[in-house]
């Protein structure tokens, strides 16, 4: 269970023959994901303590964590998501700053302000920040944009967040392919010779 936790980065592999590790970081600057304590996996099984760490690309670190002596050790734990309570962290500075983790569960508000879903996820991907919302009774959630265009207002008080959807998304699958074949389908009733 994380509701009560914050994700502060994800082990990658091992790097090198002693133990270290490659942390993806998702703290604003990388060697701050030291500065809220101990870090536990998703389920709070596993406790995890930085030794030491160096800076690596930007928003990663190479870390030594506290009973992991070799790269076998440290293969291990790929893919492990780094966690802290949601206590240990300030509160946010500004009245427009917030944690993604305080997103999750928050009503989907049209800019007229109806009811149409909820979000269920804050992700990055490499191209930008992204919130997943399920729309009303659809059985996919749509990935939206987590920008000015596309999520104007945020109201963490009021519980919800206003949401626009791509112009591209809501396009008819069907009007989609049915276009892409127009011209492209090579169906005439000539030949070549």
């Amino acid at each position: 269970m994380t509701e009560d936790k914050v994700l502060l980065g994800r082990i990658g592999g091992a790097h090198g023959l002693r133990g270290e590790v490659k942390i993806a970081t998702f703290t604003a600057a990388p060697e701050d994901i030291t500065a809220y304590g101990p870090l536990s996996s998703a389920d709070g099984t596993r406790t995890f303590v930085i030794t030491g760490m160096r800076a690596a690309s930007p928003g990663s670190v190479i870390a030594r964590l506290k009973g992991v002596a070799d790269r076998t050790q440290a293969e291990a734990l790929n893919g492990i998501e780094l966690y802290v309570p949601r206590d240990s962290l300030p509160p946010p500075e500004e009245d427009d700053e917030f944690y993604y983790s305080d997103l999750i569960g928050l009503a989907a508000v049209s800019p007229e302000g109806a009811a149409v879903g909820k979000v269920i996820g804050v992700h990055n991907f490499g191209a930008g920040d992204l919130i997943e919302v399920r729309f009303g009774d659809e059985r996919q959630p749509v990935l939206i944009p987590f920008d000015n265009a596309h999520v104007p207002h945020v109201d963490l008080g009021a519980g919800r967040v206003t949401v626009i959807r791509p112009a591209f998304e809501g396009a008819d699958a069907s009007e989609r392919g049915a276009k892409s074949a127009d011209g492209a389908s090579g169906t005439d009733d000539e030949t070549p010779e």
